[in-house]
């Protein structure tokens, strides 16, 4: 299952930078946080990462899929924002082809340490 994930973490990924949030909607489990480590803040829902990510779309972020990591039920996708000379990463984890947790990480190095706890 676990390549299952990365390819659909790629997807995701290269999905949203294209603004096809209707695919992003189908990976996304209704009840997904996205957060920076903590779990209470950042999006809650579907509803509110969609949001999000139509915000950040429509006020020009972008970044470039650097790499997506095989860790088990999670993939660590590192990414490089436009303008930044260091890549970040998101941890991403998946349940029954879902992702129902993303955290973002300054560095992959950090999102690994994370996926090894």
């Amino acid at each position: 299952m676990s390549s299952e994930n990365v390819d659909a973490a790629r997807r995701g990924f290269e999905a949203a930078m294209r603004g096809d949030l209707d695919l992003i909607e189908d990976i996304l489990d209704p009840d997904v946080k996205w957060h920076g480590g903590d779990p209470g803040s950042g999006c809650q829902n579907r509803e509110e990462a969609l949001n999000f990510m139509r915000q950040a779309l429509g006020s020009g972020i972008r970044a470039e899929l650097v790499d997506a990591i095989d860790a088990g039920d999670q993939v660590i996708v590192v990414l490089k924002p436009a303008g930044t000379a260091e890549p970040r990463a998101n941890l991403t984890t998946f349940r029954d082809g879902k992702v129902v947790e993303m955290v973002a990480y300054e560095s992959p190095e950090d999102a690994s340490a994370a996926a090894n706890a």
